[in-house]
């Protein structure tokens, strides 16, 4: 007679072979349903822009929809700080920035980089000085000598969170020129494009961000750039001249985003984005769409994007320092 266990066992065996390679054949499968990417500014800045560009080239490669949501607040704490305790399956991804290394040295967070996993940088951009279209400054010279010799608190700057990186990047300029870098107000925003609002309606004085987020108001003949903070002119704004030109500072600090996921991914499925993603970063449309909208493009891959992080980590806990924000 044979025995019940010994005709159920090859089932059994099957069905444990089933279960064993389930969670395989899933990760086989991935991308089977949309991707969400988080953005930690608001609608209509220069990180909105370049995550939405990344984002389309990369539904081209993954073929799913990739779609972008903005979680603006607390100078970008709200957004990385939904991004790293996301599930970490590969359907929620964030356009990690610059600030990501600034926070918690600020005291504002405890999230650092070692939250997430890297998985592509693919963006780098210098601030310009954008003023009104009606202020009484043609360079950046006149701007700086105006602040160094009115009262403290006489001009107002806005377009990022307290202690962003235009904020900090303007503020290390001010140090490089000699000028305490509190006589300039900082007005916290949810980025730079409800700042250039702003500007535009005479409610603030100046703002430092990349020329992108500025292009609109520019355009529209409601404000215009004075300098960059870089060590070349962008080429979408060539009659902005750099600040070597201008004042011969060798000064430059600027803005990196990028693509990363929250800890603990699984490698099949990082493996999969670092490859979609060289191939969207190196897509005709990603860098037709950077160079129309004048952003800076730079790629680091992976582990490279995260020797950058802990590198660019050390260096901005110490200007963070140097100019009396660190806590």
């Amino acid at each position: 007679m044979i025995k019940l266990s010994t005709l159920l066992r090859p089932l059994s065996l099957a069905l444990g072979f089933s279960l064993l390679g389930a969670p395989v054949a899933a990760m086989a499968e991935y991308p089977n349903k949309p991707i969400q990417l988080i953005v930690p500014w608001a609608a209509g800045g220069g990180s909105d822009s370049a995550a939405r560009g990344i984002a389309t080239a990369l539904e081209k490669e993954l073929g799913v929809t990739i779609n972008v949501v903005n979680r603006p607040g607390g100078g970008s704490v709200v957004g990385h700080t939904v991004m790293a305790s996301a599930k970490p399956d590969g359907y929620t991804l964030g356009f990690v920035t610059g600030e990501l290394n600034m926070m918690h040295w600020q005291g504002l967070t405890k999230i650092t980089h070692e939250d997430f996993t890297p998985l592509a940088m693919t963006n780098y951009d210098y601030p310009g000085v954008q003023v009104s279209a009606d202020a009484p400054y043609n360079t950046v010279e006149e701007l700086l000598k105006d602040i160094a010799d009115k009262p403290q608190g006489t001009f107002k700057a806005s377009g990022t969170g307290l202690g962003g990186i235009w904020h900090v990047a303007f503020a290390g300029l001010l140090m490089d020129r000699g000028i305490e870098p509190n006589k300039v107000t900082w007005i916290p925003s949810q980025g730079a494009a409800p700042a250039m609002v702003e500007l535009a309606a005479g409610s603030i004085e100046l703002v430092p961000s990349s020329v992108p987020e500025a292009r609109s108001m520019i355009t529209a003949g409601k404000a215009k750039g004075l300098a960059i903070l870089s060590p070349e002119r962008n080429p979408a704004f060539p009659d902005i001249p750099t600040i070597k030109e201008s004042i011969g500072s060798e000064y430059s600090l600027g803005e990196w985003r990028g693509v990363a996921g929250p800890k603990g991914m699984d490698p099949t499925v990082v493996a999969k984005l670092e490859d979609a993603l060289e191939k969207a970063y190196n897509s005709e449309f990603y860098q037709d769409f950077m160079k129309r909208q004048g952003f800076g493009v730079e790629w680091h891959k992976g582990a490279d994007f995260k020797a950058f992080l802990v590198e660019n980590n050390a260096y901005m806990g110490g200007i963070i320092e140097k100019i009396g924000m660190k806590k």
